[in-house]
């Protein structure tokens, strides 16, 4: 027996099979037979017909930023590039302290009494 979810009544109700796989009468989507139109008359290039420069025309700079990062200077990870991380970090900082007096206090003046 199946059975589906009757939107009037609110409960289940015994149903045929289509109509369990179906909720609601919904129809899966009619798929046409026909192929779509070309968007555009230019050819297109596979991958391996293109150059390997094409693909990435920038400097590869994990191997730099490996030793970087693997350096045993007594650094956290998060502060190994210099100023602008530490910058980061006291800003994250800074606003994270913030935000908590900021909830504190506007817990506090929740929790008392208005006068009238």
């Amino acid at each position: 027996m199946y059975y589906k979810f009757n939107g009037f009544t609110q409960r289940l109700v015994g149903a045929a099979a289509s109509a369990a796989y179906n909720p609601q009468g919904l129809k899966p989507p009619v798929v046409s037979t026909e192929s779509p139109a070309p968007i555009s008359g230019t050819t297109t290039k596979l991958a391996s017909d293109l150059p390997a420069t094409d693909s990435f025309l920038g400097k590869n700079k994990v191997p730099e930023l490996q030793k970087l990062f693997q350096k045993a200077d007594g650094l956290p990870v998060h502060l190994k590039r210099g100023v602008p991380d530490k910058l980061l970090y006291r800003t994250t900082m800074a606003l994270t302290i913030g935000g908590t007096i900021y909830c504190l206090v506007a817990l506090y003046m929740a929790s008392q009494p208005r006068n009238q």
